[in-house]
């Protein structure tokens, strides 16, 4: 089978489009011009160089392709208008809807996110809680699953998933809470005591791949998380007794913390600087995300297979591997190579 992937220079985007060229399909990654493809060229995905926001492209680069994965996305960066995320997020998913009709591909699989849900009142939520969402990139991710649940309407044979927070070997987004708690500088801002239910990236390709291979997947809606979804307090004394360290529990109360978010924003945004404090990272400490996972269980079979303990500790062990947290006793010399031998994958 021949596969498009969207997104395959990022994180999520590289794992599928290198899974699926291991499980043998044909795999055509459309990319950016001067984006860094040497791991995609090595696995031998064929690339496309073109934009998301111009139609032609995404028809030429699809032109020949039995499925489509939509990935790519524009995520939460200082500096864009609420205009471009509209563009990639939600244009970019209509061209792509639109470009699959036009070939007759055979299924769509779109990546939407849990976010669009924001704080979860009694948890755990599934696939029929309301949508809220927080900020201009939920706002837009939004519109572009709604984009894919009209082209259902229509028809078109389209999958949609909602991953939990993503992280594992080679993502970032984690990388400044596990350092601060293993350097012993982690505060939690109010009780500690939300859910964060998060996916390793290897449960999470498991979750695609049954998006675009059970025809269960037709025409639905999936949460895709892990097995477990953790208080922050779980998951700070979690990295704590893998760092060896005794766990944090220094906290401080939310308001001040929110209050200065609000001031920063309010000075860095209109400069085009990533504020280094906003309201957005307050809400990681306040809201609760739980879900529930049980629909992709009984429809597609999905079974997460990492639990959180395992996940924290190989993404640990995979920043230690490549200087981003030092000074930590967590591997033997001769365990931190045979690692280094399995943590190939660049850094998104």
């Amino acid at each position: 089978m021949k596969c498009l992937v969207t997104g395959a220079t990022g994180f999520t985007g590289g794992h599928l489009a290198r899974w699926l060229a291991r499980a043998g399909h044909q795999v055509r990654a459309l990319v950016r011009p001067g984006s860094a493809v040497g791991d995609l060229d090595e696995a031998g995905i064929e690339l496309f160089e073109g934009q998301l926001t111009n139609a032609g492209d995404v028809l030429a680069a699809a032109s020949g392709c039995d499925q489509i994965y939509h990935v790519a996305a524009v995520f939460r960066t200082a500096g864009h208008p609420d205009s471009y995320y509209h563009d990639v997020n939600v244009g970019g998913t209509v061209n792509v809807l639109e470009a699959a009709r036009r070939l007759g591909c055979e299924r769509v699989v779109h990546c939407s996110t849990a976010g669009v849900h924001s704080h979860i009142e009694g948890p755990p939520a599934d696939e029929n809680y309301r949508f809220q969402p927080g900020d201009i990139y939920q706002r837009s991710k939004l519109e572009g699953e709604l984009a894919s649940t009209a082209a259902i309407q229509r028809g078109q044979p389209v999958s949609i998933f909602r991953p939990c927070g993503i992280y594992g070997e080679g993502d970032l987004r984690f990388l400044k809470l596990f350092r601060s708690v293993a350097q012993r500088r982690f505060v939690m801002i109010g009780s500690g005591q939300c859910r964060l239910h998060m996916i390793h990236i290897d449960d999470l390709v498991d979750g695609i791949r049954l998006c675009g291979s059970r025809p269960e997947a037709l025409g639905e809606v999936f949460i895709l998380g892990g097995a477990e979804a953790p208080t922050l307090w779980e998951i700070t004394e979690t990295v704590a007794d893998i760092a060896r360290i005794p766990p944090p529990r220094a906290k401080i109360p939310v308001w001040p913390v929110y209050a200065a978010g609000w001031l920063c924003e309010k000075l860095c945004v209109p400069l085009g600087i990533d504020p280094p404090l906003h309201r957005r990272r307050v809400s990681f400490f306040t809201h609760n995300r739980d879900f529930d996972i049980g629909k992709a269980r009984r429809l597609l079979g999905f079974s997460p297979r990492v639990s959180v303990r395992e996940g924290i500790e190989r993404t640990i062990r995979w920043y230690v591997s490549r200087g981003l947290m030092t000074g930590l006793a967590l591997l033997s010399r001769t365990e931190s190579l045979a690692y280094e031998s399995l943590a190939y994958l660049p850094v998104a």
